[in-house]
């Protein structure tokens, strides 16, 4: 087997590898392709003066989402943050509550939960899906809550445990149906952080649409783009309207008056933005097939390299690949920081997981369970150039 002992040229071959398949050009980790009716969609949207959260082109994005997802509700926004801000909140999310977050995630999933003056829960992941771990997360619960009266609380702390968020981390779903169970068992309220899996799917089922509610962003850097933006997804019409309602500021709808009951947000998403996410969206099959296509063609030129593989979507589940993702052996994760400095370097961007949140000064005192496979896959994951434009 080989061991690689030269860090020179195990960083060598995984830039030839990656050369293979994009060519000699630089290339960013993940940027838009705009081939559509982009300029056309904007330059309506400015000639209607109906440019900021007012006008058609929000409702026809959120009806474009809708069909697409399969959700029967979704609510427009600026950000995916703030679609997980306001999920979390109507999920009854409260100063001084925990609320179960992986560990191995991008730090808004718990910037969201602090929001409302909640606590983060750190727990671990899962190899194979890169997210949540049911079945960590249930022996970790046995361990350190129970239910009282309907509630989950933690021992420890005498914190009310009330919402999980699983993330379907890079694009690859997460074992949803197990999350929906534990979920039942402990009486949590599940939110699906599906900002980065727009286009996934689960045993038939879109990334975002099994719990209580999910969000999608679209970020410049995701699989579509709006420029900046963000949705909730949800089945429920009361969650929805509340949604709704608290995204606009908590307005009463009046020909005149201003007369708001709420303490609301001003989160809905701008006109402008949602017209380029609809040029977008009629973009997105094909944008799924070429990322598909870049998989496959990694996979390829990593097949002959040893202890390295490019990360597959779950069994009965299909991926977006928004972000393609090697995982390198332990035996290997020493060589890590050669590969991004040997890549970055010659004009590849690529990029490790993020610091796991634990390690992050605002986050340190969290309570947290043991976090072993998180810990090993942030020293192992090199994620390489994705755009759907490669290919």
């Amino acid at each position: 087997m080989t061991r690689y002992p030269d860090v020179t040229e195990f960083s060598a071959r995984t830039l030839e590898a990656i050369r293979l398949v994009i060519g000699s050009r630089s290339a960013a980790l993940h940027e838009p392709t705009f081939g559509g009716n982009e300029g056309q969609y904007l330059q309506d949207c400015l000639e209607s003066t109906f440019v900021s959260t007012v006008g058609p082109y929000v409702e026809k994005f959120e009806a474009k989402l809708a069909a697409f997802t399969g959700s029967t509700h979704v609510v427009a926004v600026g950000s995916g943050t703030a679609a997980l801000h306001v999920a979390l909140r109507l999920a009854g999310v409260g100063p001084e509550d925990e609320v179960l977050v992986p560990a191995l995630t991008f730090v808004a999933t718990a910037n969201a939960v602090s929001y409302l003056g909640a606590v983060p829960h750190f727990v671990d992941s899962d190899e194979m899906t890169l997210g949540l771990d049911p079945v960590a997360l249930r022996n970790h619960l046995s361990t350190v809550a129970e239910v009282r009266r309907g509630i989950c609380v933690n021992r420890s702390t005498g914190r009310e445990i009330r919402a999980v968020v699983p993330v379907h981390t890079f694009g690859h779903p997460v074992a949803i149906d197990d999350v929906v169970a534990l979920a039942d068992d402990y009486g949590l309220a599940v939110i699906e952080d599906a900002a980065e899996s727009m286009g996934s799917v689960s045993k038939g089922r879109h990334t975002g649409t099994t719990g209580l509610a999910g969000v999608l962003s679209f970020n410049g850097n995701k699989i579509i783009t709006s420029g900046g933006g963000g949705a909730l997804l949800t089945d429920d019409p009361e969650f929805a309207a509340r949604a709704r309602h608290l995204t606009t500021t908590a307005k009463i709808h009046h020909l005149w008056e201003y007369v708001h009951d709420d303490i609301g947000y001003n989160y809905r998403l701008p006109s402008l933005n949602a017209a380029l996410g609809c040029a977008q969206m009629e973009q997105l099959p094909e944008f799924l097939a070429s990322k598909r296509r870049l998989f496959e063609a990694y996979t390829q030129a990593f097949a002959p390299i040893e202890n390295v593989q490019v990360v597959a979507e779950p069994p009965g589940c299909q991926s977006n690949y928004w972000l393609q993702t090697l995982l390198l052996d332990e035996a290997l994760a020493d060589q890590r920081d050669a590969v991004l400095e040997a890549t970055n370097s010659s004009g590849v961007t690529t990029r490790p997981a993020w610091t796991p949140l634990h390690r992050l000064g605002p986050y340190a005192d969290c309570p947290r369970a043991s976090l072993p496979v998180a810990e090993s896959l942030q020293r192992r994951i090199i994620n390489i150039p994705s755009s759907a434009g490669l290919t």
